[in-house]
Formats: structure tokens, C-alpha cells, sequence
């Protein structure tokens, strides 16, 4: 069993490597970054990062929530959100949380459970290497977790960054599955401020440390591995570089779809569930009047669909990753308003000149084997307008 001390330099690496293998959510790459120097700042310490032992209470931690919403996020906005959530779940559960794991795969969502670990204010000691969808996902039913029989999503906990207790907003949910919780979550959330802390699926000796075999191992130090390339790299790598890269690193196929297109247009909402809604169109010029290739990307938070002015069958469906990268910057990123503004002016309504490209990444084994995950991806894209087949459906 593989056992990784991670740093401040480690956790940049996760963020770079999550921001690619994020499938455009999982929080906003550049909020990440922020995060992190802010930490760097007062922290130098190493988290301990490895696989489940099936014998230490954990439970799934992140912050659920509308990247947009909370835009500009703080290390004090994660440290308070963590703190009420942890306070909140264990009061809740009667048992003390001894590691945490990823919800997915994500900028922000893949650095939650390690700044739980740097904070001094819990007896949380290290953090599963590993997350239960491989990428980032809409809602909780898309993941390994929901998959489990006997992994139950509840009881959940969700809390804001409240500093002091007069300010604090919290709620404990018990529902039959992670599906309802999910509902009940989304409207808290958007009451909280459109983000908030989450803990669920507790993993103790109530259920027989349930986590074990219900999560995809390895993610983080395979996050970590490709993120180390891209920021020690001397220039950009090409598009079909990092895409060899990702195959070699997850044993997953990853193919360029997409290569030094740019982003023209981005229609971007929250719904009253706080989860970001959009649209991002890709031409083959950064002027879409003189293009001759379009792209359509269409998004609940997380890339879902990519169809084409060539074709009449979608270029990628999830469960299968779309994943944003750029030769520009070298750089992955995500859909939020701050990640797209390096590659979108949305003043001027036009491309900035940066190019994007579209990596497709085959869905983990794990996740699309789970119970219910790829009929959970269905129903997503049902409501956006798709109704036909997915893979991995038979």
C-alpha cells in the first residue's frame, strides 16, 4: 500500500492535474490556486495520503455548490465550512472522524480533504487516495458511493462558513438514498449562500467500514502525477501529449477530440439547486463568423455532451470525460466564470486568442459499473434535451 506525504507543492500539483481530469468542474482552477498560496502562508507542514485500511472512521467531504456563486472562494471560506461540517457530522454520527475521502476529482473538491488535514481544530489524520467518480460529477448519484448497497449516503451534514455561532446555518439530512439527499441538499445550499460544506456516506463500524471496495483507489496521486508534468514542464505540452499522458497515468483511454480550437460564445446560469447551467461553443478561429468547425459543450456544473456542425451523433457523452486543456497555457481549467475568462472575454463577447483543446477520457470501470450511475447520467441529460443512447448502457 502505497503511502504519499503531500505539500504545498503537492497540492498545486492535484489542482493543475483535477483541473484537466475534472471534466470542467470540481470547482474553479483559479480559486485552487489562491487557496493554496493563502495556505502556503501560514502551513508547511505534509498530509499523509494513502488507500482505505477498512478500519478508520471516514466519510466523503467537499463543498457542493455553484462555482459562480462562490466566486473569489477563500482558504477561510473552505476552514470555516470544513469546521461546522466536521463538528456537525461527528455530534451527529457519535464517531470521530479519522480520515476523509474526495466526493470526485476536481480543482477545489480534490484539496478539501487535504486542507481538512492541515487544520489543527480536528483529529482528522490522513486522507483516502482515491474518489468515487474519477472526474467531477453534477450531484451525488453519479459516483461510486451511491453505487454501494451498503454504503448509505446518510446522515449528511452540511454547514456554511459561518465564523461565529450566532452566524452559523447548518442541517442534518437522513434520506433513503443519495438521490434524495441530493434534492434536499440543493435547496439548503442555495439557502446557505449557493455553497456549503458537505460530509455523508459515514464509513465506521456501524456498517462495517462500508467505504472498502466502493471508491476508485489512486486518483489523487494520479491527479498529482499529471499535474507535476504540466507545471514542471519547460513549455506547454501538445494536446496529444497530455492525452498519452492521462491514457499512461489513469489506464484509461484518453483522445484528443479537439485541437487549438477557441471558446466564442458561453451562455452560463445557476439554477435554484446551485448548479451552474451553460453552454460553451468552440470554433476552429477565435472569430465564429469565418469558422468552418463548431463545437457545442453542454454543461450542469461538469461537461456532459459535445456535439458537432459535422456530425449528427454527439462527439462525447458522459459517463466519458470531456476535459478542457490549453497549449496557450499549458494549463486545464473548468467552467467557471473565472477559469473561462482567461480563454473568453465575456466584456467583448469574444475569444480572448488562447486556444482550447478537448480531451476525451474514457469513464472509470468503477463508476460506470455502479449501480444506477449511468441511468443517473441519463436522466441529466434527458433534461438538457438528449435522449438517446450512452455508453457502457448494456
Amino acid at each position: 500500500m502505497a503511502v504519499h506525504e503531500y505539500g504545498i507543492t503537492d497540492f498545486q500539483y492535484i489542482a493543475a492535474g483535477a483541473a484537466i481530469l475534472a471534466s470542467g468542474g470540481g470547482g474553479s482552477y483559479r480559486d485552487a490556486v489562491n487557496v493554496i498560496e493563502e495556505l502556503a502562508n501560514s502551513w508547511s507542514g505534509t498530509v499523509q495520503v494513502r488507500d482505505y485500511d477498512g478500519a478508520t472512521n471516514c466519510c466523503v467531504m467537499a463543498m457542493m455548490g455553484s462555482p459562480d456563486a462562490a466566486d473569489s472562494l477563500t482558504l477561510a471560506d473552505i476552514e470555516y465550512s470544513i469546521t461546522n461540517t466536521v463538528n456537525l457530522f461527528e455530534n451527529t454520527t457519535g464517531a470521530t472522524l479519522g480520515c476523509v475521502i474526495p466526493v470526485e476529482i476536481g480543482p477545489i473538491n480534490s484539496i478539501v480533504p487535504l486542507i481538512a488535514v492541515s487544520m489543527s481544530n480536528n483529529a482528522i489524520q490522513w486522507v483516502v487516495n482515491g474518489d468515487g467518480a474519477g472526474r467531477a460529477v453534477p450531484e451525488l448519484p453519479q459516483t461510486t458511493y451511491s453505487g454501494s448497497a451498503l454504503l448509505a449516503a446518510s446522515p449528511c451534514a452540511l454547514a456554511n462558513d459561518a465564523e461565529t455561532t450566532t452566524a452559523l446555518q447548518s442541517a442534518t439530512l437522513n434520506a433513503a438514498t443519495a438521490a434524495q439527499i441530493e434534492t434536499l441538499a440543493g435547496g439548503i445550499v442555495s439557502a446557505f449562500g449557493s455553497f456549503s460544506g458537505i460530509a455523508l456516506w459515514p464509513s465506521n463500524a456501524s456498517n462495517g467500514y462500508a467505504l472498502t471496495g466502493n471508491y476508485i483507489a489512486g486518483t489523487l496521486a494520479q491527479a498529482w502525477t499529471l499535474g507535476q508534468l504540466l507545471l514542471t514542464a519547460s513549455s506547454s505540452p501538445p494536446t496529444a501529449e497530455v492525452a498519452a499522458q492521462i491514457t499512461g497515468i489513469t489506464g484509461r483511454t484518453a483522445t484528443p477530440t479537439l485541437t487549438n480550437f477557441y471558446i466564442t460564445a458561453v451562455t452560463q446560469s445557476t439554477t435554484n439547486a446551485s448548479l451552474d447551467t451553460g453552454i460553451i461553443r468552440l470554433d476552429n478561429t477565435p472569430d465564429h463568423d469565418s469558422s468552418t468547425e463548431t463545437h457545442y459543450i453542454y454543461n450542469l456544473n461538469e461537461n456532459l455532451i459535445m456535439y458537432s456542425s459535422l456530425s449528427n451523433v454527439p462527439d462525447i457523452i458522459a459517463p466519458d470525460s470531456i476535459c478542457y486543456y490549453s497549449e496557450s497555457t499549458g494549463l486545464g481549467f473548468s467552467n467557471a466564470t473565472d477559469d473561462l475568462a482567461v480563454y473568453f472575454d465575456s466584456s467583448t463577447g469574444k475569444s480572448t486568442g488562447k486556444t482550447v483543446s478537448i480531451i476525451k477520457v474514457e469513464a472509470a470501470p468503477e463508476l460506470y459499473k455502479a449501480a444506477g450511475v449511468v441511468a443517473s447520467f441519463a436522466g441529466l441529460l434527458r433534461n438538457i434535451g438528449y435522449a438517446g443512447a450512452l455508453p457502457y448502457s448494456d
